[in-house]
């Protein structure tokens, strides 16, 4: 029975970059995989595209009411593996029709994405990934203080915020995000909002 994963990590940990590097070993070796990601994530437009540089053009752009079946079902036989990158932007059901994928048709499912939101809070396809992978694998990163990093903070103009929309890519004008451990996301929050409870 083929396996399905779920890679996490806070933003700058290297997903897109792995994923890419694991496409590209199952292509060596002559087997067909397929790339998906949520068209939510703007990001690259019809490309995964990784911090260092790399990128490729995705087979399949998610929308939030497909149905991955229904695009896969001209080729699902033939694939060796499904990759999907920032998957904690699926749906809970296109997670539920990946499990499907993975056990009952046998064909093994990396996910990669985020754990959380830049307020701390699961996203709806990470969740439902949690409850329902073989394998949870957390992929770190560093934080500005030198510990591991496990939470995504929110800059506008390059100051903190911590309200505010749950999805806003980095590539919308003044956002970006920083990587933070537990101890430095409190203290930023601190600093925003006195009582960060």
């Amino acid at each position: 029975m083929a396996k399905f994963h779920f890679r996490y990590g806070a933003m700058n940990a290297g997903k897109s970059t792995i994923l890419l590097q694991t496409a590209y070993n199952y292509e060596e070796k002559g087997k067909n995989i397929v790339l998906l990601k949520p068209s939510i994530d703007t990001k690259g437009d019809e490309k995964i595209v990784s911090r260092i540089g790399l990128e490729r053009k995705v087979d399949y752009l998610i929308g939030e009411n497909d149905s991955i079946i229904s695009k896969l079902e001209n080729i699902i036989c033939s694939l060796s593996c499904i990759l999907v990158d920032e998957a904690q932007f699926l749906k809970r059901k296109q997670v539920d029709e990946l499990f499907y994928i993975s056990k009952i048709m046998d064909i093994p499912v990396i996910a990669f994405g985020l754990r959380t939101d830049f307020k701390t809070n699961g996203f709806e396809g990470a969740d439902r990934l949690l409850e329902l992978v073989d394998s949870i694998e957390e992929m770190p990163t560093i934080c500005r203080c030198g510990k591991k990093a496990r939470f995504n903070a929110r800059k506008i103009n390059n100051d903190f915020i911590f309200d505010g929309d749950s999805i806003v890519i980095d590539n919308d004008s003044n956002v970006s995000y920083e990587s933070l451990c537990g101890t430095c996301y409190i203290k930023e929050k601190i600093k925003k909002i006195k009582k960060p409870f």
